[in-house]
């Protein structure tokens, strides 16, 4: 066997070893305590005190010295340096085995503990796994395997079917059905062609695309996910931060007690000395909030791990506990409520023109501009199978429409303002509905001579209606801001069933708005996705942007990142934050109602070391256990 092979061999030993540290001191000590019991049976007296002592330093080792590090760096006590001080102080009056059987439980329960942390933080943080670290590169029509990291924008990549995508960027060759749950949560692959965009971590389940990268690794959507999730673990929420200044107090509050234990109860009770110590043992062990402690984290961890694998981020469970008491839901209009993008929906036809006639002459002349209006226009057409025929002499006149000839036919398209022609009583009424409606009208002119209209409108995405309904079903405020004028915001606001609608705003606007409805209705939360939309984002309780629409700032501002723009997954969340406040309610009452039964017995005398170790830390795994139900 070659040298690099047995080195490989030994660090992967060495890995296992490292990785299962606590549970292999914990055998260690369960182990220990067994031949201790039989070199006491056998009065091995020597052997026996060896293996209790060899217990105690394999269970016990690491909690005394992470105390210790905290007592003398930090100046404060914790639960692990209690443990260790009732086990070493049952020892010392000669309860050897109560006191191993305490270090060999709280060790069972920080390893059990730390396994349940390790998969919750697994479950979030897997998804990093999925960046690729190589690419396909053609140059000159050859391929070259590259480093991710060395992508530029521009540069043209090969992804096979079976690999993922390296790199957000373009398809620019080839068709595909792309798994895209790994970014948005649809659990359903999108099928995607040329012109396309398409995401790093996605998986390529069909055909070979050639993709241009248009965006470095570090600037891609599945970078911006890890970023999260790395804030998400990093920052606790108030509560956790509350229970953690309450353990130091409560902590000194346990030890004086346990003193007076050991001193008042043979003056005031009779109690033997050896018997005062021992339930003052006791009462250190059933009186530490190791169950308190564990109630809040482990919870607010299993519920961003949930959440993250619906594709809606958290940067931190202080979010998650402020989306719970949201009473109002602010919702941009244009990308947010809508898709961003403009559609033709009504198309009328004048002067003996037909339908496909006039969008053919329309879809021809718009073909040669890039403004959003003229390429919904040509996709229109495209949709109908409308011929379309080289466009001459063609101008774009900015903020007002485009002319040219098809044909030979003098074309112009655009505003009212911008065609010759006048319209009779019947066109000016067919426009006067489009427009009540929030709908923009185009009109087309050929030989000064008006043939017909275009009606545009931004629509509504597909589940902002459901979402609005399922938010004021559950008691929730519904709102809308937008910048655009009064007829459009209206109608929109009518189709998504928003119980309030601001309208013209600017964003300066929108941040009085959501500063007026925290003072009216309390928490209040924003979701955008513009750059418009920033200073919102940052005035609210919770700002929630757009994960793939979503400007870089507002993806920046925001607390709360909806990843596939899938607003469905707003009530979820909302419902998510509820539930992990319940069960976390739920998990700090019965933990402090264990302490309190248990320190109650131990006053009565009718509980041992062993009984009340069991119980203490069986209340610990078991709320550690009620907050892993939020991974369902």
């Amino acid at each position: 066997m070659s040298e690099l092979a047995q080195s490989n061999i030994q660090n992967t030993r060495l890995y296992i070893v490292q990785k299962n540290k606590g549970l292999i001191l914990t055998l260690l000590c369960l182990v220990s305590i067994l031949l201790a019991w039989l070199f006491g049976t056998v009065q091995l007296v020597f052997l026996e005190i060896l293996f209790y002592s060899l217990a105690y330093l394999s269970g016990g080792f690491q909690q005394a010295y992470d105390g210790l590090k905290t007592l003398i760096f930090e100046k404060d006590l914790d639960v692990d340096l209690l443990m260790v001080v009732a086990a070493i102080g049952a020892a010392c009056i000669g309860y050897w085995m109560d006191g191993a059987i305490l270090i060999f439980i709280f060790s069972l329960s920080n390893t059990l503990e730390g396994f349940t942390m390790e998969k919750t933080n697994k479950d979030i943080t897997s998804i990093m796994n999925l960046r690729p670290e190589k690419a396909t590169l053609i140059v000159e029509n050859k391929e070259q395997t590259v480093s991710v990291s060395q992508l530029h924008k521009g540069d043209l990549i090969l992804v096979r079917p079976g690999e993922r995508i390296p790199a957000d960027g373009v398809i620019v060759e080839g068709a595909s059905a792309i798994d895209q749950s790994s970014i948005t949560g649809e659990s359903i692959p999108v099928d995607k062609t040329i012109n396309d965009d398409v995401f790093a971590g996605t998986m390529n389940r069909q055909g070979a695309l050639e993709i241009s990268v248009s965006k470095l690794a570090n600037d891609t959507i599945l970078s911006k996910i890890i970023h999260l999730v790395q804030e998400a673990e990093s920052e606790l929420p108030p509560s956790q931060i509350f229970v953690e200044k309450f353990e130091r107090i409560y902590a000194r509050i346990v030890v004086c007690g346990a003193l007076l234990l050991m001193v008042l109860p043979p003056f005031l009770l009779g109690w033997s000395w050896d018997n005062t110590i021992y339930r003052a043992m006791i009462f250190l062990v059933v009186a530490s909030p190791c169950a308190l402690v564990a109630s809040i984290m482990p919870a607010f961890l299993s519920a961003i791990s949930n959440a993250a694998r619906q594709g809606l981020l958290f940067k931190g469970g202080i979010h998650l506990e402020n989306l719970s008491r949201v009473t109002t839901v602010a919702f941009d209009k244009t990308g947010t409520l809508t898709e961003g993008k403009p559609k033709v929906t009504d198309v009328i036809p004048f002067n003996r023109y037909s339908n496909d006639e006039l969008i053919s002459l329309a879809g021809s002349l718009e073909k040669l501009s890039e403004h959003p209006i003229s390429k919904a226009i040509v996709q229109f057409a495209e949709q109908k199978k409308c011929p379309l025929s080289p466009a001459a002499d063609f101008q774009s006149t900015m903020g007002m429409g485009v002319s040219g000839k098809v044909n030979g036919i003098a074309c112009v398209i655009g505003k009212m303002d911008f065609i010759h022609s006048n319209l009779n009583a019947s066109q000016q009424t067919a426009v006067d509905q489009l427009e009540n409606q929030g709908k923009t009208v185009i009109f087309v002119e050929a030989d000064q001579q008006l043939i017909g209209i275009f009606a545009i409108q931004d629509t509504l995405r597909g589940n902002a209606k459901e979402t609005v309904a399922q938010l004021k079903k559950a008691g929730i405020k519904t709102v809308m801001l937008t910048g655009d004028n009064h007829s459009s915001a209206s109608a929109i606001a009518r189709q998504a069933g928003v119980d309030h609608v601001y309208d013209q705003l600017l964003p300066e606007d929108k941040v009085t708005i959501i500063k007026k409805l925290t003072e009216q209705y309390g928490h209040v939360a924003m979701i955008g996705d513009g750059v418009n939309d920033a200073p919102a984002l940052a005035t609210a309780t919770v700002g929630i942007a757009m994960g793939c629409a979503g400007s870089d700032v507002a993806l920046e501002t925001a607390n709360v990142v909806l990843m596939g723009d899938d607003l469905s997954k707003i009530p979820k969340a909302v419902q998510l934050g509820k539930r992990t406040s319940r069960v976390i309610k739920q998990n700090v009452t019965f933990a402090i109602a264990v302490i309190l039964v248990l320190i109650t017995i131990n006053f009565i005398g009718d509980i041992n070391l062993p009984s009340g170790v069991i119980s203490h830390e069986s209340s610990t795994i078991l709320v550690i256990l009620s907050g892993l139900r939020l991974l369902r």
